[in-house]
């Protein structure tokens, strides 16, 4: 999009102009500070191309987004430079936007590992690194679809629940929702509004992307259907009012579903997940036997095998094949499967003959010491026994 572009092209002009200027002032003596301070503004640049909003779930990064004040956190939103400037204009609208925002990427990354937990690929992190998930999200695989779409379903639902507590100053309950008809029971309460969630998310999250390029059309669809699967299944809670529990009169109201519920509907958009290939915008000239007509062509992303249904857009869509997860690929970030728990008598994917590759796997016994036989003390306390067993574990060779 535009404004990536505007900030890569902004940095670029600066470190071009920096090294000039680092060069005139030192001239041949200082060759050697001139190319090192040329090398460090080429590796912030690549971090600033290659960075990403992630980041602010980190533990370090969000933890730190948690002890801004109202005084610090606009400069603080300036300093992101793995942000593009739309992002950061929007981090700094208030206090809590931008721990707000990293709550939703927390949540995503969480909500990732929860799932993908005994895949081959467990949606590992690295708290080093600029890419968060390595370099394995630089194939463009339903790996990717997935982290793309349940990120920005975090983005989502994090400014969602925060506009609800009334925790962002610019949003709040959703009062729409109480035009729409109701049968058996009135509106009331605080519905939560996903309307504004998606937006703000769709702002924020797509910022960076280039809808004129293959992997920015992906990523882009992945985005909404990660916010569609959260609207898709919101939910109706209702109180009943009356004497004795008659419920006399139910009032009812809105909420998201458990993030959990989320990324589990997600999960099975991955397994689903629809192979695209890249058609270029162009000219198309068709001819009849009367005139020859030219349409413009749109940049578009079309099923690879034409005998399937196009996908929808609460579907998940890549266009490259997985990378190998059994083996350690370290330009990557891919740990392999090695010493990974799995499920001897599972038949799925969890399963030692699967989860394994094929290379078997070794018993282990450990014991464990828990809690157990827990009771209430008067007063006021609950005391528990200390009980031992074996465990019996199975790893991957």
């Amino acid at each position: 999009m535009e404004s990536l572009s505007i900030s890569n092209r902004a940095w670029s002009v600066r470190s071009v102009r920096s090294a000039k200027m680092a060069k005139k002032s030192a001239g041949n003596a200082g060759g050697v500070r001139s190319s090192f301070a040329l090398l460090i503004m080429l590796i912030v640049h690549v971090q600033v191309t290659t960075a990403s909003w992630w980041l602010l779930g980190t533990p370090s990064v969000y933890q730190s987004t948690l002890e801004l004040t109202p005084t610090s956190y606009k400069d603080h939103c300036k300093r992101l430079y793995y942000l593009v400037e739309k992002q950061r204009e929007l981090c700094g609208l208030s206090q809590n936007v931008l721990s707000t925002i990293s709550l939703g990427a927390k949540m995503g990354i969480s909500e990732c590992q929860s799932q993908f937990r005994s895949q081959r690929w467990n949606c590992s992190t690295f708290d080093e690194s600029t890419s968060v998930f390595g370099g394995v999200l630089s194939i463009r695989s339903r790996e990717r679809a997935y982290v793309y779409a349940i990120s920005a379903a975090g983005a989502a639902y994090a400014v969602t629940r925060a506009c609800s507590r009334g925790e962002i100053t610019e949003c709040g309950c959703d009062g729409k929702i109480r035009q729409k008809p109701s049968k058996g029971f009135e509106w009331g309460g605080c519905s939560e509004d996903i309307t504004f969630g998606e937006r703000f998310s769709k702002e924020f999250v797509d910022a960076r992307e280039d809808n004129q390029q293959a992997e920015g059309l992906m990523n882009l669809h992945n985005n909404e259907a990660g916010r569609r699967a959260i609207r898709s299944r919101m939910e109706l809670v209702c109180k009943c009012h009356g004497v004795s529990g008659s419920c006399s009169m139910k009032v009812c109201w809105r909420k998201m579903a458990a993030f959990s519920e989320i990324g589990a509907a997600l999960m099975e958009r991955f397994e689903g997940a629809f192979q695209m290939t890249y058609r270029g915008g162009g000219v198309a000239i068709s001819s009849s036997t009367s005139s020859r007509v030219a349409k413009k062509l749109k940049n578009k992303l079309l099923v690879v095998d034409k005998n399937m249904k196009k996908p929808t857009k609460k579907d998940l869509v890549y266009l490259d094949d997985s990378p190998d997860y059994c083996e350690r690929n370290q330009t990557l970030g891919v740990l392999g499967t090695k010493s990974r728990i799995c499920n001897k008598t599972s038949k799925a994917i969890d399963g030692c003959s699967l989860l394994c590759c094929g290379r078997g796997y070794q018993t282990r016994w450990i014991d464990l010491e828990e809690k157990c036989n827990c009771r209430f003390v008067w007063c006021c306390h609950v005391q528990c026994d200390i009980c031992r067993q074996r465990k019996e574990l199975h790893l991957c060779n």
